[in-house]
């Protein structure tokens, strides 16, 4: 079942873009020390709607570090950073594309690996460099900056 409940099923493509780290965001400190915080592309590529799966049935998205600890999107205060211009989520409509984003509340371990776990329990890795880096690097910044407590 997708994250937000409504109606799911078709084929989605998650391509994650670009990663900040940064010890504060949207007025919240890391409790661990460092978010990062990544952009991640929603397609719905079918001509049924499709959404990421739910933690609840054993999906979603997962922080591996380099030895091998496991940490859950949005764990500690991670869950309420959503930048201005990257807030999608839910069910992407066929045909179209929405940009969201996920955060880890990290112990200072920059780099490392996301995996997500599609509703049929397949897993998707991606490495993810321990600097700043991708195409939408200055739009996240801005759109992480301010003070929204």
């Amino acid at each position: 079942m997708p994250a937000d409940g409504g109606p799911g099923g078709g084929n989605l493509e998650v391509t994650p873009t670009t990663v900040v780290y940064a010890k504060t965001a949207m007025g919240n400190t890391a409790a661990n020390g460092v978010y990062a915080v990544i952009t991640v592309k929603d397609r719905a590529s079918g001509q049924t709607a499709a959404a990421e799966s739910a933690p609840i049935e054993n999906g979603g998205w997962q922080w591996i570090t380099a030895d091998g600890q496991a940490l859950d999107e949005g764990e500690n205060d991670a869950s309420s950073i959503t930048p201005v211009g990257f807030t999608g989520g839910g069910t992407v409509k066929a045909g179209t594309w929405h940009w969201r984003t996920i955060a880890f509340d990290l112990e200072a371990q920059q780099g490392g690996t996301i995996a997500y776990t599609d509703g049929d329990g397949s897993v998707f890795k991606w490495k993810v460099p321990a600097t700043g880096h991708g195409p939408e690097l200055a739009a996240l910044k801005k759109g992480m900056a301010g003070n929204y407590g």
